[in-house]
């Protein structure tokens, strides 16, 4: 069973025609790229009503009940978006294709997004203003995109949360297991450094996949603590 949200095809192809009649406007001074364009569905998308079908009846419905005003509102909010986003694009982002998943007939090991919690040890509340790094080979994970970020910065309104979706890797057949080895490093001038090991089993398929929170490796809550009490970590996270 598919279920679709129809609003999402609406919306991703009125900001297509917009930007796409703005880039051959010689005085346009809004940014059009891929990155924008997605920032912008997601602007308007987390303001209107979804509207969810499993069939053709669904489209049908949708369509007799999308009148002239419907589609002038949401192509105020379009503009709306696309303004807003251009004016506050992310400076650490590029502005260009962010794409980066594979062709759908290549086989590759999607790698779960990886998701986890920093707590301060001390009263228990969620981190921010900290550095975390998912390292790979001693190194920096490569995300799937760059949406992704890495390092990842908690800030006040993820309630400490991170999340990271390294790049697929490139095998030769599907149904094949693997097992990849990662580790999680938060070093911080206020705590002690933490570090942990994590081993994430996946299974190999065609395609590159999109972000589900039903494909997600969740690891334990972890606690940071001030320099010189490594003790009370090790006892919260065994």
């Amino acid at each position: 069973m598919e279920i679709r949200n129809m609003m999402e095809e609406m919306v991703i192809s009125e900001i297509n025609s917009i930007c796409d009649t703005l880039e051959k406007e010689k005085t346009n001074k809004i940014c059009t790229c891929n990155q924008c364009r997605q920032d912008a569905a997601c602007y308007v998308l987390n303001r209107i009503k979804p509207y969810y079908m499993v069939s053709h009846r669904g489209a049908a419905r949708l369509s007799q009940e999308t009148t002239n005003q419907t589609r002038a509102d949401l192509t105020s909010l379009v503009y709306e978006g696309i303004r807003r986003v251009s004016h506050n694009q992310r400076p650490e982002r590029a502005h260009g294709d962010s794409s980066k998943g594979a062709s759908a007939d290549t086989p590759v090991y999607n790698i779960p997004t990886i998701m986890g919690r920093v707590f301060n040890g001390i009263n228990f509340s969620p981190v921010t203003g900290v550095s975390v790094e998912l390292l790979q080979n001693g190194k920096l994970a490569e995300m799937k995109d760059n949406n992704w970020q890495n390092p990842y910065m908690l800030v006040a309104n993820t309630n400490g949360t991170f999340t990271f979706m390294p790049k697929p890797m490139p095998t030769e057949t599907i149904d094949t297991h693997g097992v990849f080895e990662f580790s999680i490093r938060i070093v911080s001038s206020e705590f002690a450094e933490l570090n942990h090991s994590l081993s994430v089993p996946v299974i190999s398929e065609f395609g590159s996949s999109s972000f589900s929170l039903i494909r997600t490796f969740k690891l334990p809550d972890m606690y940071l603590f001030p320099p010189g009490e490594e003790d009370a970590q090790l006892i919260l996270t065994e």
